[in-house]
């Protein structure tokens, strides 16, 4: 799974660092060797765990930066790659002797290729495409050769276009049809369509050129786009080629590019709140920002893939085989422009999806909270989207703090438990986990971190006070990382509460510094040289496993929709490995009587829950969806396969009409707000109804009422001493 192209996937532990190198003189004329030398020297002796610059890594570069060049294999015939394989065990000698030479000759052979695609597709789309032959199009490009010749690769362009226009053309018939039943009633609309059976009043030939015309368009902007960038842009992706061999986080920002990133970290942007990812096919969808236009608006989620993009109302551009950051360009723009998305949803069906960019307020990452009513009994629930902090101002605003606030507002308000939801939460602050930690135990360590060749520091809530002695129930899911893992692992180590949720957590168990280059360099003509965000140190859990690739593992396991496809760090390219240190000093919780029997009985409960199972069905439908790569470019069967998914997809609605019978209500300050702010009305209103349909929640409260009863209240607790 390639990062190359993610200026920000998660919000991961990170820290501004203003590291300390040897004073090396970097003296360069040629800002390319200068970038060069400056990034391989910080990694060589910053780096956590530093690889060597041999054949292997040379290998793996070659590989990879042909395969980020040219991802569907459209553009490099076998004999550029039988050329460029003289460089394959000398890019550790170039790197070494700051050369770019294997660089310059892929390069120079990528802008002539792509030249020659601008006319072979042009070419293509001038003839009408047969949509009632038996053919079809493999899109695993990544287990396809690369074209032997340039017949085959025209070939290969053919088949592309024609599955390409192939959507545009079915979208345009059905629209037609629909057109024709709106003036003549319903007698038409009950009828199941082939390409021979269309209708007589829709002109396939008209219809078919006006598909082919689109793609065409699409194709010029995108290829016009590409004319736009620069050598530099192409360099900065050969350097991010050579730093993604050492590991999936670390990454080279250029000056724009760290510039996006403080933006990003300031947590405030026009766009439409969203986090992308690069995929063969277009850009994939992996975390959506709540407060945004697509969280308001509920049309798109994570693991939707983005085709293809316009400008409200214009021709869309064709996004696949886009670097992520030009897609971005074309994704975000001013509040109150509307821009238009051509999706795969991940149940395979193809939409398009009107969003208005709006400004994405870091107000909807802070942390929140509601009660929740079963029966007589009253509970919290404390949702942590991040681990924010303000590294300028620490006493500005930070989670640990809020989440200190919410708790003693749940405790006016009666709860008998409280469940706090880290599901999808990326991390953030180490220094807030600590301290969040702290409010549910007496004290003792809570993390252990170590840096390369350094022994282990122990980081520990200090702070004798328990803010919440009572039931504790934590939420996690695939995507709760870094610091999220850190809080749920020291709570199920220390037993003070049940971990509800996926097998695993997402693995990251690794810190970033981000590093100023300028800041290296005595005397710079080139200009800001960017920075480069460098993974330093490991953290571990205080019974001494890291959560590095294994995660946390759940101690009730529910599944998600997300359970059988690829998201962890284990599917990340050049993950660190797992290991193991000397476990803390630290006691158990010994508030709870019979825990095994709670995870137990919770166990039974998920076994035999009908709306469970359903989501295991759905799951694993959506597994094999993803899985489907040999498309149909016959139009009878592309249009039956879509119906297919259609049916099946509708089976699963019923999971969105779930209701637990749970009763969710705003704390008492917010209430007294809505008066003055009915968005963050509309917000709670939507949150409560969204957390009476969660079934992972609905459980969370049954095990924090078995947790009750089993609770022992008031007097000293006891503890058992666990020796590291």
């Amino acid at each position: 799974m390639k990062k190359n192209f993610i200026w920000a996937l998660l919000v991961i532990l990170f820290a501004v660092a203003s590291c300390s190198f040897t004073n090396k003189s970097f003296e360069s004329n040629d800002k390319d060797k200068l970038l060069l030398d400056l990034i391989t020297y910080v990694l060589e002796r910053g780096h956590y765990e530093p690889k060597d610059l041999n054949d292997t890594f040379s290998s793996n570069v070659f590989d990879d930066f042909i395969d980020i060049l040219d991802p569907t294999k459209r553009y490099f015939l076998q004999s550029d790659i039988r050329e460029f394989e003289k460089y394959r065990f000398m890019i550790d000698d170039e790197i070494r002797n700051t050369e770019i030479n294997f660089f310059n000759v892929v390069y120079q052979r990528l802008m002539k290729r792509m030249d020659e695609a601008k006319e072979i597709y042009r070419e293509v789309l001038v003839e009408p495409f047969n949509y009632t032959l038996d053919e079809t199009i493999n899109i695993d490009y990544k287990e396809q050769e690369f074209a032997s010749n340039k017949k085959q690769l025209k070939e290969r362009w053919r088949k592309q276009l024609k599955y390409n226009t192939l959507a545009v053309f079915e979208n345009k018939v059905e629209n037609r049809i629909v057109e024709i039943e709106q003036s003549v009633g319903d007698e038409i609309a009950s009828q199941a369509y082939t390409f021979n059976t269309i209708p007589t009043n829709v002109d396939k030939a008209l219809t078919e050129e006006e598909a082919r015309d689109n793609t065409k368009n699409t194709l010029d902007e995108f290829f016009d786009f590409v004319d736009d960038l620069e050598r530099e842009d192409w360099f900065v992706q050969y350097i991010n080629t050579i730093v993604d061999e050492f590991d999936p986080h670390t990454f080279y920002f250029a000056p724009d590019d760290k510039e996006k990133f403080d933006i990003g970290m300031s947590g405030k942007f026009e766009g439409i709140g969203a986090r992308l990812q690069k995929r063969p096919e277009g850009a994939k969808i992996v975390e959506i920002i709540s407060g945004g236009p697509i969280w308001r608006e509920q049309t798109l989620e994570v693991g939707d893939e983005i085709l293809k993009v316009g400008q409200d109302g214009e021709e869309p551009t064709d996004i696949v085989g886009m670097r992520l950051d030009d897609a971005i360009k074309l994704i975000k723009g001013p509040k109150g422009t509307v821009v238009d998305l051509t999706v795969r949803k991940v149940d395979g069906t193809i939409e398009e999806v009107s969003i208005t960019r709006d400004v994405v307020e870091l107000e909807e990452s802070y942390a929140k909270s509601a009660t929740i009513q079963k029966e007589t009994n009253k509970y919290g629930l404390i949702n942590l989207p991040k681990f924010y902090v303000d590294f300028e101002d620490y006493t500005e605003r930070n989670a640990a703090t809020d989440v200190a606030k919410e708790v003693e507002r749940l405790k006016e308000e009666g709860v008998e438990g409280i469940v706090l939801d880290l599901r999808d939460n990326g991390g953030g602050s180490l220094k807030t986990v600590v301290e969040m930690a702290g409010l549910f135990i007496k004290d003792g360590p809570i993390v252990q971190v170590r840096s390369s060749g350094q022994r282990k520091e122990v980081h520990e809530d200090k702070d004798e006070r328990i803010q919440w002695d009572g039931p504790l129930v934590i939420l996690v899911n695939e995507l709760s990382a870094s610091a999220s893992e850190i809080l749920a692992a020291a709570m199920q180590d220390y037993k003070r509460a049940v971990v509800i949720g996926s097998k695993q957590t997402f693995g990251k168990g690794t810190v970033q510094n981000v590093i100023p280059l300028d800041n290296i360099v005595r005397s710079n003509e080139h200009g800001d040289l960017g920075a480069i965000k460098l993974t330093t140190q490991k953290f571990y859990r205080i019974n001494g496993g890291s959560t590095q690739l294994e995660g946390v593992k759940s101690d009730i396991v529910v599944p998600d929709r997300y359970s059988y496809i690829d998201l962890g760090e284990r599917d990340q390219e050049n993950p660190l490995g797992w290991d193991k240190i000397t476990p803390a000093d630290y006691q158990v919780w010994d508030g709870y009587i019979d825990f095994e029997t709670t995870v137990a009985n919770s166990k039974k409960r998920m076994a035999n829950n009908a709306q469970i199972k359903l989501i295991e069905e759905n799951a694993k439908w959506l597994k094999e969806q993803q899985d489907e790569t040999l498309i149909s470019l016959n139009y009878d069967s592309y249009v039956k396969k879509g119906e297919e998914a259609k049916t099946r997809s509708e089976k699963f609605n019923s999971l969105r009409e779930y209701d637990s019978k749970l009763t969710f209500q705003s704390l008492k300050y917010e209430t007294e707000l809505f008066t003055q702010d009915s968005i963050l009305r509309e917000k709670r209103d939507r949150w409560h109804k969204d957390l009476a349909r969660d079934i992972y929640v609905e459980e969370a409260v049954n095990v924090l009422r078995d947790l009750q009863l089993n609770n022992i209240k008031g007097g000293e607790r006891k503890l058992a001493s666990v020796k590291g």
